[in-house]
C-alpha cells in the first residue's frame, strides 16, 4: 500500500503530473488554431459547448505541433524539463538541437505525445476534481441535489447517495492513477525519443577517452617531473645538513642546485597546472626535451650525490620533437627511481643511442641493500608504470628486470612513423 501510495501521491508523481499540465497548457493554442477550423465545418456553434468538436479540434491541433517542434529550441527544452520534472537522468538525453532527420522525426514525435497526453490529463484535472468533490459532498449538502445542478436523476436515489462518496474518492484515485500512469510512460519513452542518437553517443565517449587520455598524461609529467625533483631535493638537503660544517663549498653548491631544481620544477608545474586551467597554455614554459634539457637533468641528478655515467651516442637535435620529449621524461624517470631507491651512493650508467631506426634508452644500476631499485615503497610503482604507458604511446616497448643483481631499464623508442 505504501508503494502504491507513493506511485500514486509521491513527490515524483506530482512533478510528473506538473509535466503534463504543462503539456496541455502547451496545446491550448494548437486546439484554439483547431477551433477556427473545426468551428464552421460544425455549422459555426461554439466548439466548447460539445465534446465531439473541443476533440476534433484537439484532433486537428496535434499535427500543427509536429511541425513547430522542428524549431531548433524545441529539443533542448524539453529535454531540461524532462530531466528535472519526469526524473530522467541527465546523461540519457540529448541537449543540442536536432540536426538529422531521425533526431527531428523522434523529437516531433515527443512533443506530439507530450502535448497530446498532456491535454487529456490536464482536461480531466480540470473537470474530474469538481465532480467527485460534489459526489462527496452530496449526502450532506442537500443543495448540490436541485435539479438545477444538472447532477444525473438516479443520485436521488438513496442507494445512490449513500455510495456518491465512494465514487466521488474512485474518481479522484483514478485520476491521480492516470496522471501517474502517463507520466511513468512518458519517463520511460523519453529517452527513446530524446535521448541521443548513436553518432552523439560515440562522440560523447571520444570526447571522455579524450579527457581521460589528457589528464592521465598530466598526472604523468607532474609524477615525472615533481617526484624527481622531490628525490632530488631530499637528497641534497640531507647530504647539505650532514656536511654543513666540514665541507662549506659542498653545502653552497647543493643549495645552488636545490635552487635551479626547484625553479625549473616550478616552471613545469605551472605549465601543467595551466593546461588543466586552460585545456591550452599558451605563453608557459615548454615541454623540456632531450635535445634541449638532458645536460642541465644530469648536473642536477649529479648534484644530488649519484653518479652518473652518460653515453649519448645520437644526435639529441635530430630527433623528433615528440620521441624527445618522452625520451627526456623516460631518463628524468629511471634517475629518479635510482634516486629514490638507492640513495645517494649508486652508481648509475646511462646510454642514449639510435639503433635499427629506434631511439633506445638504457638505465642501470647495482641491486643491493643499497640500490634496492625495486625495494617495496608505499604508493610506488607508478614511474615504471607510467613509463611503459609513453614507449606504448609511441609504438615502443620498455623492459625491466633485476638479474644477476643489477637493476636495468631498457626502453625502446620508434623514430619513423611517430605522429
Amino acid at each position: 500500500m505504501t508503494a502504491l501510495a507513493r506511485f500514486l501521491f509521491g513527490r515524483r508523481a506530482r512533478l510528473r503530473w506538473i509535466h503534463l499540465i504543462l503539456g496541455g497548457a502547451l496545446a491550448m493554442p494548437y486546439v484554439l488554431v483547431g477551433s477556427v477550423v473545426v468551428g464552421p465545418v460544425t455549422g459555426g456553434a461554439d466548439v466548447f459547448r460539445s465534446l465531439t468538436p473541443q476533440l476534433a479540434s484537439f484532433a486537428f491541433g496535434l499535427p500543427l505541433a509536429a511541425v513547430t517542434s522542428l524549431f531548433p529550441l524545441t529539443r533542448p527544452l524539453e529535454s531540461g524539463v524532462v530531466r528535472w520534472l519526469c526524473g530522467v537522468a541527465a546523461d540519457r538525453l540529448a541537449y543540442g538541437p536536432a540536426r538529422t532527420k531521425g533526431e527531428k522525426g523522434r523529437t516531433a514525435a515527443w512533443f506530439t505525445l507530450h502535448l497530446g497526453a498532456g491535454g487529456i490529463i490536464a482536461g480531466m484535472s480540470l473537470a474530474v476534481p469538481p465532480f467527485a468533490a460534489a459526489l462527496i459532498a452530496l449526502p450532506f449538502v442537500p443543495a448540490l441535489r436541485d435539479d438545477r445542478t444538472g447532477l444525473p436523476g438516479v443520485l436521488h436515489h438513496s442507494w445512490a447517495l449513500a455510495l456518491a462518496p465512494v465514487a466521488g474518492a474512485a474518481m479522484l484515485v483514478a485520476l491521480a492513477g492516470c496522471a501517474a500512469g502517463c507520466g511513468a510512460l512518458l519517463a520511460r519513452w523519453a529517452p527513446a525519443l530524446l535521448g541521443p542518437s548513436p553518432e552523439d553517443r560515440v562522440a560523447a565517449a571520444e570526447a571522455r577517452a579524450a579527457g581521460l587520455a589528457v589528464r592521465n598524461r598530466l598526472a604523468r609529467e607532474l609524477h615525472d617531473s615533481v617526484g624527481h625533483a622531490l628525490s632530488a631535493v631530499t637528497l641534497q638537503a640531507s647530504a647539505a645538513r650532514r656536511l654543513l660544517d666540514t665541507d662549506p663549498e659542498f653545502v653552497r653548491e647543493a643549495l645552488a642546485a636545490i635552487e635551479d631544481t626547484t625553479r625549473r620544477t616550478v616552471g613545469e608545474l605551472d605549465a601543467v597546472l595551466g593546461v588543466l586551467r586552460d585545456g591550452d597554455a599558451p605563453g608557459t614554459a615548454p615541454a623540456p626535451t632531450l635535445a634541449a634539457d638532458l645536460d642541465g637533468l644530469l648536473r642536477r641528478t649529479r648534484a644530488a650525490g649519484l653518479r652518473v655515467t652518460a653515453t649519448v651516442a645520437a644526435d639529441p637535435r635530430a630527433l623528433p620533437p615528440l620521441v624527445s620529449r618522452e625520451a627526456y621524461r623516460i631518463v628524468q624517470e629511471g634517475l629518479s627511481n635510482a634516486l629514490r631507491h638507492g640513495g645517494g651512493q649508486v652508481a648509475v650508467a646511462l646510454r642514449v643511442e639510435v639503433l635499427d631506426d629506434q631511439l633506445r634508452i638504457t638505465v642501470t644500476n647495482p641491486l643491493g641493500e643499497a640500490g634496492g631499485a625495486r625495494a617495496p615503497r608505499p604508493g610506488g610503482g607508478h614511474g615504471l608504470r607510467g613509463i611503459t604507458d609513453r614507449a606504448r604511446l609511441l609504438g615502443g616497448a620498455a623492459e625491466a628486470d633485476g638479474a644477476a643483481g643489477t637493476w636495468r631499464l631498457h626502453v625502446r623508442l620508434p623514430l619513423r612513423g611517430t605522429a
